[in-house]
């Protein structure tokens, strides 16, 4: 199985490297603005820069690699960029997603049975105001409206509909993910990445005063190596055209991320909040329904301290 992984530089695109290259998958990705250190990329996984808004060279690459699957994870991913630079967002998120799609189709015209999934990473930004109806015992599921609140929520909107046109038009086998909070070992500005790294800070320096901002929402936040599980899966079992939440299901508040913390490092901490920490708006519950999914047999693994002391791990690697 020859896999292909746009944005393979960001956080979920190198867990996904390694697990699939674990699992069997000859694995090719390409990066442009990798937001972690490639060089820790599963060396097995041939890895290559690609801006996918050369949409030449984009289809170029898959007409001669043709892949079997197409994760589609490459994106300008953050909301409040998206705000300064609407521009650049819809270049990447929109026009990208259409350079996949059109290099797909072009490779099915080049070689007759060439067929592959492309499954594409959207974001439950889409869902915006949407959410404000729903509680912990009614959870959004794919059925939610779409009506994002940010330019970052819209590109990925249009991202979800697109591959949902192309498969309707052109028949390519287009998956969309719904993805949640989620995080890894090596993911920067989270509430996981940010605290694990200020702990190991403080075991470094001494002390016990751990900077926070606002405990009190409601959060579900998924191992990125159970997404990775997830993504296979949905390779394997998924139906094209069909949209699937991913999201965790152990839905906590922030202060459970503090207890994780305090019981990984051995410490008790004295919390000290800074106004500058908290949002002037904030959700008090993200979470989603994530029942479609679990039907194809996918389940979690990971526990959230399982997360939290994977990132203490990797942050103990670093210098910072």
């Amino acid at each position: 199985m020859k896999a292909y992984i746009t944005g393979v530089g960001g956080v979920v695109g190198s867990a996904l490297a390694h697990h699939l290259v674990e699992a069997g998958y000859q694995v090719e990705g390409s990066y442009y603005t990798p937001t972690t250190d490639i060089t820790e990329i599963d060396p097995r996984a041939r890895i290559f820069e690609l801006d996918l808004r050369q949409h030449e060279a984009v289809k170029t690459y898959i007409g001669s690699y043709l892949p079997d699957v197409i994760y589609h994870l490459a994106a300008q991913s953050r909301p409040v960029p998206s705000w300064s630079d609407p521009y650049y967002t819809m270049d990447v998120n929109v026009l990208g997603t259409v350079g996949i799609l059109e290099g797909v189709k072009a490779a099915r015209e080049a070689h007759p049975g060439y067929d592959p999934k492309v499954i594409a990473i959207s974001s439950s930004a889409i869902y915006g105001d949407a959410l404000a109806k729903y509680d912990k015992d009614h959870l959004p599921d794919e059925s939610c409206d779409l009506l994002p609140l940010h330019p970052y929520g819209v590109s990925k909107a249009a991202e979800d509909l697109l591959c949902y046109q192309y498969f309707k038009n052109f028949g390519i086998k287009a998956i969309r993910i719904r993805l949640f909070n989620c995080t890894g070992r090596n993911k920067d500005q989270d509430i996981t990445g940010d605290f694990a790294k200020r702990a190991v800070k403080l075991e470094r320096e001494g002390g016990n005063k751990l900077v926070v901002g606002n405990l009190t929402a409601l959060r579900a936040i998924l191992d990125v190596r159970d997404l990775c599980s997830a993504l296979r899966i949905l390779n394997e079992k998924g139906e094209p055209g069909e949209a699937y939440n991913i999201c965790s299901s152990h839905l906590f508040r922030m202060t459970h991320v503090v207890e994780c913390l305090e019981e990984v490092m051995g410490v008790k901490y004295e919390l000290v909040p800074d106004p500058k920490l908290f949002r002037p708006a904030d959700e008090p519950l993200y979470a989603g329904n994530c029942d479609k999914i679990k039907k194809l047999g996918w389940v979690e693994k990971y526990e959230y301290i399982d997360t939290v002391r994977a990132a203490v791990d990797y942050w103990r690697t670093k210098d910072f």
